[in-house]
């Protein structure tokens, strides 16, 4: 991830939740220091840990972050993945926020993880999408990756796909690959969404860089992926997640993209125990 963005996106995040202070740390002296265990309470990959130290830095930098466990890491219930030591008052004023966001992120790489296991095709690819949370692409498509899986288009910014809408527009595929070619650098990727043979057979002949298979039969993109020259790339999507992936692995297609990866999963519990050392108040 990018720190700078990452860092700038977490900070937002807690001023949305501490706003002006947490109102709970009257509770505490201004001494009082804590030591906090992080544990997942169910099995799964962890990702994202790094937020625990950029989080916690942006509220005092000098909280001590110690991993026990790193990215990518199969971890299971009940194992710690952390301890952070600092003031009582900032540990608690940053943890629900970067538990709700490693928690996420945890819970996307391990879905992907099990996908990647399901698929088991040294050949094809699994792909996320744009069907992201927003304000947490950058952490969720990170996840992605750390479950073993690659990324999409990050946005609409950096390739083109051109799906049914784009193509109605434009007056059929020949003629928005056209437009789209003639307007952009040739570093930008251009990819066309087919739903029949008909569309599949202009796309070829159109030459983009790839070609995505829309919501069809495992028996039918097979078949469709022998049409498709070797420069252009194959993608799978539409329907297709954990319970029936496997249908997909002899397809023999490039990659398979799942929007169930971020927009459908279910964050891992992930907790937060802490240990406090009390010592009297500086002022009272």
């Amino acid at each position: 991830m990018n720190r700078l963005k990452a860092e700038e996106a977490i900070k937002n995040f807690l001023l949305e939740d501490i706003g002006d202070r947490d109102v709970s740390s009257v509770l505490f002296n201004q001494g009082d220091r804590g030591e906090a265990v992080i544990r997942l309470k169910q099995e799964g990959v962890v990702a994202g840990l790094d937020c625990f130290q950029w989080g916690y830095h942006l509220l005092d930098s000098e909280i001590t972050v110690e991993f026990i466990k790193k990215d990518g890491d199969f971890v299971k219930a009940g194992e710690a993945i952390a301890r952070i030591k600092g003031p009582v008052a900032v540990l608690l004023a940053g943890e629900r926020v970067l538990l709700n966001l490693v928690q996420r992120m945890s819970a996307i790489a391990t879905l992907t993880a099990q996908c990647v296991e399901a698929l088991g095709s040294p050949r094809t690819r699994i792909v996320d999408t744009r069907k992201t949370t927003p304000g947490l692409r950058m952490f969720e498509k990170y996840a992605v990756r750390t479950g073993g899986g690659f990324n999409h288009r990050n946005g609409l910014y950096d390739a083109v796909m051109l799906k049914d809408n784009h193509i109605a527009a434009a007056g059929s595929i020949t003629q928005a690959v056209q437009k789209v070619r003639s307007s952009l650098g040739h570093m930008t990727m251009i990819e066309v969404e087919v739903e029949n043979l008909a569309q599949l057979q202009e796309a070829i002949a159109a030459r983009p860089d790839a070609i995505m298979f829309d919501n069809q039969t495992p028996e039918t993109m097979a078949a469709w992926v022998q049409l498709v020259p070797e420069p252009i790339r194959t993608e799978a999507s539409g329907g297709i997640d954990l319970k029936n992936l496997a249908a997909y692995r002899h397809t023999g297609v490039d990659v398979i993209s799942i929007g169930a990866l971020t927009h459908s999963v279910h964050n891992l519990d992930i907790s937060m125990n802490l240990a406090i050392s009390h010592k009297e108040a500086l002022y009272q």
